[in-house]
C-alpha cells in the first residue's frame, strides 16, 4: 500500500504556506507530506536526505531561490517531479522555472482539489503548461532546435516523442506501443540527446514547434 502514496516535499518561505498545504494534502489518502524546507537550499539538501515523488516548490525565496533550487536538483540527479506553486502570473516568472526542469506551475490560490490532481498528474509524468506559458516557450528558439533534428530519430523514437508531446507517461507510453516501460525509458533518453533537450518538457514543446505529433 505504502508503494502508491506520492511522497510530496514542501518548499516554501511562508511558514503559514507550508502549514496550509500541509494540512489539506494530510487529508488526502494517497498523499504523504514527507518533510518542509523553508528556501531552495534547504529544499534541495530535504530533497536529496528524503527522496521525495513531487516537490512542491515557490519561486521566489530569500536566498536560493525556486529556479537556482531547480537547477541544484538536475546537477545532483535528482528524479523527483517539481511543481511550482506561486502567486507569480507573469512569464518572466515561470517560463525560467519551467526551463529549468519544473514539471508545471499552479497558482497559490488554486483549488485544493485540483492541486491534489496537479500533484497526481506530474507525478504520472505528465506536464502541466497552462496555455499562455506554453505560448511563451514556443514563440522563444531553442538553442539547437529545428526541423533537421527530427531526421535523426528512428520511427520509433518519433511515436514516443509524439506521445511525450500528447502528455503521456511513459507507463502509457509503453501501453499504447506494446514496450516495456524501461525500453521506452531508454527511447527518451536517446531523444532528448539526439535533440539537446533537458528534459521531458522541452522534448514535447520542440515536437509541437517542429510539427511532431498529434495535429
Amino acid at each position: 500500500m505504502a508503494d502508491n502514496v506520492i511522497r510530496v516535499l514542501l518548499v516554501d518561505d511562508h511558514q503559514v504556506v507550508r502549514r496550509g498545504l500541509r494540512t489539506f494534502l494530510e487529508v488526502q489518502g494517497d498523499i504523504e507530506v514527507v518533510g518542509e524546507a523553508g528556501d531552495g537550499a534547504e529544499g534541495v539538501a530535504r530533497a536529496q536526505e528524503l527522496r521525495p515523488d513531487v516537490i512542491l516548490m515557490d519561486v521566489k525565496m530569500p536566498g536560493t531561490d525556486g529556479i537556482a533550487a531547480l537547477q541544484l536538483l538536475r546537477d545532483a540527479g535528482n528524479q523527483a517531479r517539481v511543481l511550482i506553486v506561486t502567486s507569480f502570473t507573469e512569464q518572466r516568472t515561470v517560463v525560467p522555472a519551467l526551463r529549468a526542469g519544473a514539471a508545471g506551475y499552479v497558482y497559490k490560490d488554486v483549488d485544493p482539489v485540483a492541486l491534489a490532481d496537479a500533484i497526481r498528474s506530474v507525478h504520472a509524468g505528465h506536464v502541466l503548461l497552462q496555455p499562455e506559458v506554453a505560448g511563451a516557450l514556443l514563440a522563444e528558439d531553442h538553442p539547437g532546435g529545428g526541423t533537421g533534428r527530427a531526421n535523426t530519430l528512428t520511427d520509433r523514437e518519433r511515436e514516443v516523442l509524439a506521445l511525450i508531446a500528447d502528455g503521456r507517461s511513459n507507463r502509457e507510453i509503453a501501453r499504447a506501443l506494446v514496450l516495456s516501460e524501461k525500453t521506452v525509458k531508454t527511447h527518451v533518453s536517446n531523444i532528448l540527446m539526439k535533440l539537446d533537450l533537458a528534459d521531458r518538457t522541452q522534448a514535447a514543446l520542440w515536437a509541437v514547434r517542429n510539427g511532431v505529433g498529434n495535429a
